[in-house]
């Protein structure tokens, strides 16, 4: 069998996808300021043989929920929340396998200092970094960016397109190989025959060139991109290597797999090239009744109004104007609709009220739970893999870091003896290590059109 992929699905926050957990007594994410936690986090990761470390971010904040952002600030619900960036140079040095895949949005950066970050961290981390490519669905960020409301989803994805050629450009072609000599005995560092201005010139952005950094161990990074949207999987198709999804069961996840890859055949990519990793939450101890009991402790630090502030950003709707009893079976709103038709796929034996919501978004937003004894949590993840086609999981948890220690030290060998989870890490960049073959993207990939032959010398 081919083992999976597993990353662990984290925020710079004390409180990610299960507000109100940080209040249990063992949790750890109020330590996310200090740099030694998250030295200590991937040196676990690794031990665990983790892919990788994948850090969501946003640039807004929840204020939808009672129209303030108040219960998102009292519950600690992805806020306070620091930059994802920083973390990574501490945590590769105390690594050597260890994949970082970070969030930054073509919305908002600028694109030629996210390529020179980006470049700089490949640098760092002997090739081990990937992007998260996010264009911000938030209306709270565009604000705070002086905009005063968001982009439409055709301007936004507009823009990243553009974007994504502009970084091929300076990643890829800005610097020939062998550029840099470094020859002592004649002075030259860098040849600048073979270096060039990337000359970009659109309707978004205009970018003399040439890139600031020498290539790096990928020179692209690999492209993370969460695409099951009907915007994003054309967009995934064209650029991404591995698209993250969600969804609360397996008919619907099945059917995300199954349309993302089609996507990418019809963009011309071979569809199995694709990795599709999938959230999911693991809740698990020796025996199936001590991990039930953990999860009813979980639930009891779960807070109902950072769920709900949760599925309010998420959906656009103020979820305080409801009762907790109230039953969502003929609702108006596209949005609250959507997000319950989606829960009741999960479980369609039920009505779901305004509580039942909170009560399923407390403990890993969205996502499914699996709990149990490690060999029913083996299997539910293999269960999920087999009928859904995925390729992984990025786990995320209810209390950090305890929940991935569980999982290391119960589920991964049972997986392993499985087949379903690596022995060992494979040598080489993360790219190789994902995908088992070169460090550098390849044709059909559109980043490798982007020769150096295009452009003009300095």
């Amino acid at each position: 069998m081919t083992p999976l992929i597993f990353n662990a699905f984290v925020m710079n926050s004390p409180g990610h996808l299960s507000p109100g957990l940080w209040r249990h007594a063992d949790d750890r994410s109020v330590r996310y300021k200090s740099l030694a936690f998250w030295v200590e986090f991937a040196t676990l990761l690794e031990r665990g043989l983790f892919d990788g470390i994948f850090i969501a971010d946003f640039y807004g904040h929840y204020d939808v929920f009672e129209g303030s952002p108040a219960q998102a600030f009292r519950n600690a619900v992805q806020i306070p929340r620091n930059d994802p960036l920083l973390l990574v140079s501490a945590m590769a040095h105390a690594t050597r396998h260890l994949g970082f895949g970070v969030t930054m949005s073509t919305t908002y950066e600028p694109p030629f200092a996210l390529a020179r970050r980006l470049s700089t961290l490949d640098h760092l981390t002997d090739g081990r970094i990937g992007w998260n490519i996010v264009t911000s669905a938030s209306e709270s960020a565009a604000r705070n960016f002086g905009m005063r409301e968001q982009l439409s989803h055709t301007e936004r994805y507009d823009r990243a397109e553009e974007y994504m050629q502009l970084c091929y450009k300076l990643w890829e072609a800005s610097w020939e190989d062998g550029a840099v000599v470094a020859d002592r005995a004649s002075g030259i560092y860098a040849d600048p025959a073979r270096i060039h201005r990337i000359d970009h010139v659109g309707p978004h952005f205009s970018v003399e060139g040439p890139h600031l950094c020498e290539p790096s161990p990928q020179r692209t990074p690999v492209l993370f991109q969460a695409g099951a949207s009907s915007f994003g999987r054309p967009f995934a198709a064209r650029h991404a290597e591995c698209v993250f999804v969600g969804a609360p069961s397996r008919a619907v996840l099945a059917g995300s797999v199954r349309k993302l890859r089609q996507a990418f055949a019809d963009a011309g990519r071979d569809p199995a090239s694709i990795a599709i990793i999938a959230e999911h939450t693991v809740i698990t101890a020796p025996t199936a009744a001590e991990a039930e009991d953990k999860h009813a402790a979980y639930r009891q630090h779960a807070s109902r109004e950072g769920a709900l502030t949760l599925m309010s950003g998420w959906t656009g709707v103020d979820f305080s104007q409801f009762a907790p009893d109230d039953v969502f079976e003929h609702v108006e709103s596209k949005a609250i609709r959507t997000a319950v038709e989606a829960m009741s796929s999960a479980d369609p034996s039920r009505a779901w009220t305004a509580a039942e919501i909170a009560e399923w978004c407390g403990i890993g937003g969205l996502s499914p739970v699996s709990v149990g004894n490690p060999q029913d949590v083996a299997d539910s993840l293999a269960d999920w893999a087999q009928e859904t086609g995925i390729d992984g999981f990025n786990l995320s948890y209810a209390i950090m870091d305890g929940g991935f220690r569980d999982f290391i030290d119960l589920v991964v060998p049972v997986l392993q003896a499985r087949g379903l989870y690596k022995t060992q890490y494979r040598e080489g960049t993360l790219r190789q290590k994902l995908f088992g073959s070169g460090d550098k993207l390849v044709s059909p990939h559109p980043a490798s059109a982007y020769g150096c032959d295009t452009l003009s010398p300095t």
